[in-house]
């Protein structure tokens, strides 16, 4: 069935919002695990390492590695999508206002339930972004274009990635700890039950134009199994 012309831009907005909001909370879901400090996820460790050796600041590390990730599409032949942009330009700072307000001298049993809270943030985020259609993040991209070139298992690919980033990062001083664990066996699970709820769905058009017209916003990657790294993938 195809939905009434006059929802079109209500269906629209609702997606818009619903990026919106889930790139946000997916930065203060970042802070969140990271100000727990029991181990950060695998691409925050890296981002950790950076930052001790540069000055910068978190937000702006994860803005300019994103810039790096999205020139590695380029071999691969993916095109970025709305989302893929916006992911890249407002996770960083809404991360580092999260981690601007979150405070850093917190017991350890208060940390922990800090890192919970920001790994079920997070996963909800996931799905909000990701089911707003709008295109994965630079990371998710970059895991599923390498799926796709090589014929190599997701979660293969996935792996091998977070292990050298990890490496990477542990290296340069990043913070690797049972919470780095617990992120990798815990996410993809709560993406699986995330991504599904928050899904919007979309009408079912027969129109060539709005089928190019999805094409130019999502990108030209379908977004990946439900494991996803961070930030967002």
């Amino acid at each position: 069935m195809t939905a009434p012309a006059a929802s079109a831009p209500l269906l629209m907005s609702r997606r818009i919002a619903q990026l919106l909001v889930g790139l946000f909370l997916y930065g203060i879901g970042i802070a969140l695990i990271v100000r727990g400090q029991i181990g950060a996820a695998p691409w925050d460790v890296l981002t950790q390492g950076i930052a001790k050796h540069t000055g910068l600041s978190f937000g702006l590390i994860t803005i300019l590695t994103s810039g790096v990730v999205l020139l590695l599409w380029i071999p691969l032949r993916q095109r970025p999508g709305i989302g893929t942009v916006l992911n890249a330009l407002l996770v960083g700072p809404s991360a580092d206002i999260g981690l601007a307000l979150i405070p850093t001298d917190l017991p350890l049993v208060a940390r922990i339930f800090v890192f919970i809270a920001g790994l079920l943030v997070l996963a909800g985020a996931t799905g909000l972004y990701i089911g707003a259609h709008f295109g994965p993040g630079p990371r998710d991209g970059l895991m599923t274009g390498l799926h796709r070139r090589t014929g190599w298992r997701i979660w293969i690919v996935r792996t091998g990635i977070e292990v050298v980033v990890v490496a990477i990062g542990w290296a340069l001083g990043g913070n690797v700890g049972i919470g780095t664990l617990a992120f990798a066996l815990l996410i993809g699970p709560l993406c699986g039950w995330a991504i599904p709820f928050f899904a919007i769905r979309l009408p079912t058009t027969d129109a060539a134009t709005d089928a190019a017209t999805e094409a130019v916003i999502e990108g030209s990657v379908v977004p990946s199994e439900p494991a996803v790294d961070s930030p967002a993938n």
